[in-house]
């Protein structure tokens, strides 16, 4: 996903871009023509506060903090294909996002409507929900903020509903969470809506009411409605009751604006208004209540208490009715249908009492095909199915945004502004003063234009276009980001579309990235592009084949044990990281890993992390420490590990090269330092700029068959890993990748020929299999660690008339006929410690006798417990790994 251009990387963007630049690295040397763009979400409410609090322009600040984050992107050693950037902030971009706002008008998915907003009644504009403090005030006035309705516009998702809800079954490479996240937030519902009639000297008004229970329809003794309900009139609310209800309808109202997620199921009042049930003419009574959802159904439910929890709570409290006069309908299966089995509340479906008339007697199940069916003759109630989804608002009453290409005529009324004319720019000649609503309405050059329908005197709509609106279809543009013509070209899109692999935070699951998939289907039920010219294969409107979901990186905390104030750095002493002590106080602080954030004193520097480890070990680091959908708990002293593993992987190259500079090797003996990564990251960041030829696959050169045992056994093991090591990038579980590729340095370093002392470096160079081994090991971990790659595989192929970019180097291959190996390793240990190994036949593995008469008759063998040991008695031998660890356990006596 491409960022905000807040101006600084934080480690989240570094995981994130870290986890695709090594998939797009891996899928190159495959083979694959890789796409791996970037661009930028510029568009937003920081800008614009940037402009009130620093005096600057919101281009000129989102310019200059991309440009900032373009530079800390190349630091990571991100390949990014700028040439195909976009950025949402530019007319070249919004312009296509204002010609897609259009065809969405002329498909009327595009609709004005009234909406509740925060009002702030002071600066005369509205609030976000982040610009309201916790005591309900503007963050700039300081007035209280009120909720008003204004005309704001919408598109029409729940038209597309059922398509989003069914099509999930065919992303079988999302995670299942993320998709049951988009089932629960589209929130399908089937059921029944029942019409009870409120009557008035006046007329009659319908209060329809939804429910997925309609078998629980005799046991209806109250109904709800949302404080939005139109029946909240004075025109039928009773006179001697109107202003207390309108007041309670308020007091919630405001409630709501900022515990929109810890609702007080038991406030409610009654609001003096009945209505009569649809069946058997009883008078209901209505109450406002606040757990009812306003936009959910139809903004009333049916309150039945004895089979519902949430009525239950709401009688009890409201003390509506008493427990003795609870209307139970429903009874379990296994109960005579006229038996009242307990007092307490019953949700499951089973048998309808006496109590429902010609359907006692009746299964839940059939009982609602009957009174539905029933009710559906008659006129009062049908079947129905409903969503929690509601249709998108996406006004914004700001500057920084996509206008709206929409023009207001006092005779023409709403017209859409000519695609010839478009883009609408947005006006530079702004001042940002936080007051008088938003900015565009002072410009009035810009606000008064001509109508395009009748050429009289007309206002540009003032709205902007919620952000989200701008990356829903970015990725569409990457496809063709330079076409002035068009949002991109069918052709293109059709050719390079969906997407392969989307990587980016759950938190992004019931927002951009459902937006993304309704923009998609929209586009191509539009014709805008199609994969497969007339057919209709399921899936070919979705965007989205494989989506990564990274979990969030975490900061080391340190809390103040008795009053939990969030300590400093400069508070607590780390001369012994393992013993940190809070300086002032001398005890221990309490540590955890939470969310980086200023506040708690956790967050870690990209660059000042770059600067201290380098990149290459950075980039190790985050796939290393944490799979990628967990939680990365960073700690600084983990990066040494790998810094670590980089100059063992480095000795071993050396030990090939004939020509490695002593000064270089004596820079990375024991670690690899500041100077070393930093130089090699420039080297390779000109050398990828290079142009080389086409990729060669690296075929071992020697023939296997006269191979020793122990050279067999490498080759083996190298293949083994080539294969586990494939699978994990394939399945982006790096951290074992990373693993694996550890194990396949100690292998390499255990064979070395320069272990021998007498082994002279001529005789290394003569080694084929080591040379293989080093090689493939080096390719494969290249795409986490691209500089450190770059310049091995440079060493490695020094003599040679050009050396290609590692890149540019195709995938190891597996050898599956080596896989299964005729003998194995088997690690001997002496009371719990190893103390040598041996082959084995990998057809003995289960015989332990076999295994151990073996070990005996080996020389190690002899030597450690013939002779060693040889004064000891043997306690017990205890086999594990299916036979490939013995522990020979001694008396100690």
């Amino acid at each position: 996903m491409f960022p905000y251009p807040s101006g600084m990387l934080h480690m989240g963007h570094v995981r994130v871009y870290t986890i695709s630049d090594t998939l797009a690295r891996f899928r190159k040397m495959l083979g694959y023509d890789v796409i791996h763009p970037m661009g930028w979400d510029a568009f937003g409410l920081p800008a614009e506060n940037a402009a009130m609090e620093r005096g600057i322009h919101p281009v000129d600040w989102t310019i200059s903090n991309i440009s900032s984050m373009k530079k800390q992107m190349e630091r990571i050693l991100a390949d990014f294909d700028w040439d195909r950037e976009v950025t949402t902030c530019n007319p070249d971009y919004y312009k296509w996002t204002q010609y897609l706002f259009l065809q969405m008008y002329k498909a009327r998915l595009a609709y004005q409507k009234e909406a509740i907003v925060n009002w702030d009644p002071v600066d005369q504009t509205v609030l976000a929900n982040e610009q309201v403090d916790s005591d309900g005030r503007s963050w700039r006035s300081g007035a209280k903020v009120e909720r008003r309705k204004l005309k704001q516009w919408f598109f029409k998702i729940t038209n597309f509903a059922e398509s989003l809800l069914n099509d999930l079954d065919l992303l079988d490479k999302w995670p299942d969470h993320v998709k049951q996240m988009q089932r629960n937030w589209i929130g399908k519902s089937k059921g029944a809506e029942f019409d009870f009639i409120v009557a008035s000297k006046k007329s009659e008004f319908i209060v329809k009411v939804f429910t997925s229970r309609p078998d629980t329809i005799f046991g209806v003794q109250y109904l709800a409605i949302s404080i939005d309900h139109p029946l909240l009139s004075e025109k039928w609310l009773p006179q001697n009751n109107c202003s207390h209800v309108l007041q309670f309808v308020e007091k919630i109202r405001q409630q709501q604006l900022f515990e929109l997620n810890d609702v007080n199921i038991g406030q409610g009042m009654h609001t003096g208004v009945f209505a009569k049930h649809p069946i058997t003419g009883i008078s209901i009574p209505i109450y406002v209540a606040s757990y009812v959802v306003p936009d959910y159904g139809t903004g009333a439910v049916m309150g039945v208490p004895a089979h519902d929890e949430r009525d239950w709570e709401f009688v009890k409290v409201n003390h509506i009715i008493s427990e003795e006069n609870i209307k139970r309908v429903i009874i379990p299966l296994i109960q005579d249908n006229t038996t009242l089995y307990s007092n307490k509340v019953f949700t499951s479906r089973g048998i309808l009492t006496a109590e429902c008339g010609q359907y006692a007697g009746l299964s839940s199940d059939d009982a609602e095909k009957a009174i539905v069916e029933d009710a559906q003759k008659t006129g009062y109630g049908r079947w129905s199915v409903q969503y929690r989804l509601r249709d998108w608002l996406i006004s914004r009453q700001r500057y920084w945004g996509t206008p709206i290409p929409v023009i207001h005529c006092a005779k023409c009324d709403v017209v859409p502004v000519p695609e010839s004319e478009l883009p609408i720019l947005l006006p530079t000649n702004v001042t940002f003063s936080g007051r008088g609503g938003s900015p565009l309405k002072q410009v009035q050059e810009w606000l008064n234009c001509k109508c395009p329908k009748c050429q009289g005197p007309a206002l540009r709509d003032t709205d902007t276009m919620d952000t989200f609106v701008d990356s829903s279809w970015y990725f569409m543009r990457y496809a063709d980001s330079k076409n002035s013509n068009q949002p991109f070209c069918s052709k293109k899109a059709s050719n390079l579309l969906p997407v392969d692999v989307y990587i980016g935070g759950i938190e992004h699951a019931n927002l951009h990235l459902l937006y993304s998939r309704f923009f998609t289907k929209f586009m191509f039920k539009q014709g805008m592009y199609n994969l497969k010219g007339d057919t209709t294969e399921p899936g070919q409107d979705e965007p989205f084949k494989q989506l990564v979901t990274q979990g969030m990186v975490h900061g080391k905390t340190f809390k103040d044990p008795i009053s939990g104030r969030f300590l400093k750095p400069d508070e607590v002493d780390l001369s012994d990281p393992n013993k940190p002590i809070q300086i002032s106080t001398g005890i221990t602080p309490v540590l955890s890993f939470e969310k980086m954030s200023k506040s708690k004193y956790n967050g870690v520097d990209p660059e000042t992390t770059i600067n201290n480890y380098g990149a290459d070990a950075t980039r190790l680091h985050i796939l290393f420490k944490a799979p990628v959908s967990e939680v990365l708990e960073w700690e600084d002293a983990s990066i040494i590990g790998m810094q670590r593993w980089i100059a063992r992987v480095w000795r071993l190259v050396e030990n090939i090269s004939e020509n490695i500079s002593e000064n270089v090797s004596e820079n990375v003996s024991e670690n690899v330092s500041e100077n070393f990564s930093e130089n090699v990251s420039e080297k390779v960041s000109e050398k990828i700029s290079e142009k080389v030829p086409s990729a060669s696959n690296y075929s071992p050169n020697f023939d296997l068959s006269i191979l020793s045992k122990k050279d067999k056994e490498t080759y083996r093991i190298i293949n083994v890993t080539i294969k586990e090591v494939t699978a994990d990038y394939k399945n982006s579980t790096f951290n074992t990748a990373v693993s694996s590729l550890i194990k396949l340095t100690n292998h390499l370093t255990s064979i070395s020929p320069l272990q021998n002392d007498n082994a002279s470096k001529n005789s290394i160079v003569d080694s084929p299999i080591y040379e293989y081994g080093v090689k493939t090991l080096v390719k494969m971990m290249s795409p986490m660690a691209p500089s450190i790659g770059e310049e091995l595989w440079e060493i490695l192929n020094q003599g040679k008339q050009h050396t290609t970019s590692v890149f540019e180097e195709l995938w190891p291959e597996v050898d599956t006929e080596c896989l299964n190996a005729n003998e194995v390793t088997c690690v001997v240990q002496i009371n719990g410690k190893m103390r040598f190994s041996i082959m084995i036949p990998s057809t003995i593995l289960q015989d332990n006798l076999s295994i151990e008469k073996l070990i005996l008759e080996s020389e190690n063998g002899k030597k450690w417990i013939g002779k060693v040991n040889a004064d000891k008695k043997i306690k017990k031998i205890i086999h594990a790994s299916g036979g490939k660890i013995v522990n020979f356990v001694f008396d100690k006596s």
